[in-house]
């Protein structure tokens, strides 16, 4: 039987106190490496990239260089070779959650909420999902609405690309439903169809990951879209 490697994680925060907590939670978990601390936000890249760190926990705020600058260059649309990061912060503002967002991170967890989740935030971006403090998930749907209502209706063209079944699937994933078992429970298809679905649309978008996905399905509508139900061998007539 061949066992997973364990991931390998990287803690980015410039409170030393903070970075010793964290780390002796992660240490709980066996299949979780710490492969290092940074201080700052460039040598969170420096060491992210020399440790081979499979996710970074990253501060949003801190001196030598910001979290947010070195998620974007991590993380973010034009990284090579991509690491995910998932930011870890004292910060439930809008416009620090949408900054990060847009940066690359693939979850926002508060600090004041997020320690408890912490090894399950990390499997489950490890798997693609987008783990979110539950705090901030109504910000987020709130502002990403906002922005939607402000963009041209010319830009819903593009959910043409889509088949029903994938719109299906992501309309739930922009309301909140992030992991492949809620969502195959809700439309009643199987789990293997939403990841399948959900691959699809990263593709056809040409976006990298499910936070992303999210986001630009906000900005179109689909938050507010009725679910479709699959026409896969899931149903009925399939």
């Amino acid at each position: 039987m061949t066992t997973s490697p364990a991931t390998r994680v990287l803690i980015a925060d410039d409170n030393a106190s903070f970075r010793k907590g964290v780390r002796l939670r992660l240490n709980q978990a066996k299949d979780i490496i710490v492969v290092g601390e940074a201080a700052s936000g460039s040598a969170a890249v420096v060491f992210a990239r020399a440790q081979r760190a499979d996710v970074v926990l990253m501060d949003l705020e801190m001196p030598g260089g910001s979290g947010l600058a070195a998620t974007r260059e991590l993380a973010g649309p034009d990284a090579d070779n991509p690491i995910i990061v998932i930011a870890l912060t004292a910060h439930a503002e809008r416009a620090y959650i949408f900054e990060a967002l847009e940066a690359g991170a693939r979850g926002y967890l508060l600090k004041a909420t997020g320690l408890a989740h912490l090894v399950g935030a990390i499997k489950a971006a490890t798997r693609g999902d987008a783990p979110v403090s539950s705090k901030v998930t109504a910000s987020i749907i709130e502002e990403f609405g906002q922005r939607r209502r402000d963009i041209s209706r010319q830009s819903d063209a593009s959910i043409s690309v889509l088949s029903p079944a994938e719109i299906g699937v992501v309309s739930q994933l922009c309301q909140g439903h992030t992991t492949n078992e809620e969502i195959a429970a809700n439309l009643f298809v199987s789990v293997n169809t939403v990841h399948a679905q959900l691959a699809a649309a990263l593709r056809k978008t040409g976006l990298c990951d499910r936070t992303q996905l999210a986001l630009w399905a906000v900005r179109r509508g689909l938050d507010r879209s009725t679910p479709v139900r699959s026409a896969t061998a899931d149903s009925p007539n399939g």
